[in-house]
């Protein structure tokens, strides 16, 4: 087995406030599954980063057991009372449109219109996110206190949209490494005004990539998709179910911009990958939180079918349906915060760094602890280090033990981490110095034998 080298760590160096300003450009545009809206979005993710490649599916086509959508575009939408005064207008909220809504131009009285009005009681203050993509209708959201000063006894309403056969256009890059074995981000992009869910992770990704993309050398290859959800993922697993013996770990990212702590859904199949490396990362952070499978939720349940049986599982901080903001106007800019997008975009930055160091250390002294006092390790001083890393991920004299002792072979760096209770970092650090001082050789599998017997 060829000896291997470490990679350096991704830098964490981005600043939550550069991640929210792609959440502010991005919040005022009317998404959906189709149309201009998603177009736009991805013309903006294309002007940020490299090598970015969109595809445009027709409008009927078969997607294994789904049929691709007509494609939905709004010009404007306004309900009006009988002076032509505007309540209710998508210029305001471009939440106030039910998605997928039919085009409508007519008065209509204040008892038909009350079936066509989306809102939540309780909540009264809060414009709901609502669709109706497969069943077809016209309506408008808007909140309940809006609602109940609707008394007249007739309405207009000016739905100038269209429903016609078109696109359904995802996003995807491929950011190649040394080998040909991924690690999938996928990111559902379909929903308007919505800055948790879900443009804070859209944001993050993009950051994400920019460092990926200026790394000299990577060892694994990454591959982003941006796409509507449900329908969007399945047909990207149609046309490239051959790519998918490729994913070897994978992650949906959704949700990840309010305060709430971490939490990780796992793939399907409890022995993933994916799972461990999740489960190692997050014991450091404070309240995370580790759910089973279930088949509801983000794409992961796509990714996670059983033809497929993919090493995907779902990131998050507070999780879908588990906060009041959830699909509705108060998933605003306020919501998501610099400093919640920062810690996510850093997280995501030391799981690359994890991926792309998966070594397995090996002592080249393993009989005995080798004495670092002549090779000016002991004790262990900082200064030599030129990092601007934190504290907590600098390495330290039992950091430096630690991994002397678990470098057997069969322990990877990440292992090592997990059982000295330290960060990776500051592990990796670790196996970096004493590598430098030829105590260590590093392996790209387990070690079998790895010392000679006698």
């Amino acid at each position: 087995m060829f000896e291997q080298h470490l990679l350096p760590p991704i830098s964490r160096d981005i600043s939550g406030h550069a991640i929210h300003q792609h959440i502010r450009a991005l919040f005022p545009i009317l998404r959906s599954i189709t149309g201009k809206g998603i177009v736009e979005t991805l013309q903006y993710i294309s002007a940020q980063i490299k090598n970015f490649s969109t595809t445009s599916v027709a409008s009927g086509d078969l997607v294994f057991d789904w049929t691709v959508p007509k494609e939905w575009n709004v010009s404007s939408a306004k309900l009006m009372d009988k002076h032509k005064n505007i309540i209710i207008d998508i210029n305001d909220s471009t939440l106030h449109i039910l998605q997928y809504s039919l085009p409508f131009n007519g008065l209509v009285s204040r008892e038909d219109l009350e079936e066509h009005l989306f809102t939540l009681p309780n909540q009264p203050d809060l414009i709901p996110y609502k669709t109706s993509y497969y069943t077809e209708n016209w309506g408008f959201c808007l909140s309940e206190n809006q609602k109940r000063k609707l008394t007249d006894t007739h309405y207009y309403v000016d739905i100038d949209a269209t429903l016609a056969p078109g696109f359904l256009t995802y996003g995807e890059v491929l950011i190649p490494g040394e080998s040909d074995e991924e690690f999938l981000f996928s990111i559902h992009c379909c929903h308007p005004s919505l800055a948790n869910d879900n443009l804070s992770s859209l944001a993050i990704a993009i950051e994400l990539i920019r460092k990926l993309q200026d790394l000299p050398e990577r060892r694994l290859s990454y591959r982003f998709l941006f796409l509507p959800g449900t329908i969007g993922s399945i047909t990207w697993l149609a046309r490239n179910s051959d790519k998918t013996k490729n994913i070897k770990n994978g992650l949906v990212l959704s949700c990840l911009g309010d305060n709430g702590p971490f939490t990780y859904k796992k793939a399907r199949e409890d022995s993933a990958s994916i799972n461990a490396l999740m489960g190692k990362l997050l014991s450091r952070q404070s309240n995370a939180r580790i759910w089973d499978f279930e088949p509801y939720g983000y794409d992961e349940r796509q990714y996670c079918s059983p033809g497929f049986n993919l090493p995907v599982g779902c990131l998050m901080r507070s999780p879908n349906g588990t906060f009041p903001e959830y699909h509705t106007s108060a998933d605003n800019l306020d919501f998501v915060t610099p400093d919640a997008l920062e810690t996510s975009f850093s997280l995501l930055a030391d799981l690359i760094t994890i991926t792309e160091n998966s070594l397995y250390p090996v002592s080249t002294s393993p009989y005995g602890e080798p004495q670092l006092g002549k090779r000016g390790l002991y004790p262990l001083q900082h200064e030599a280090l030129k990092t601007d890393e934190i504290k907590d991920d600098l390495p330290d004299q039992l950091g430096l033990l630690w991994v002397l002792n678990l470098s057997d072979g069969k322990n990877s760096i990440l292992d090592i981490a997990s059982r000295s209770q330290r960060s990776f970092r500051s592990i990796l650090y670790a196996v970096d110095i004493l590598q430098k001082a030829d105590l260590l050789k590093l392996y790209g599998r387990k070690q079998a034998q790895p010392f000679p017997t006698s």
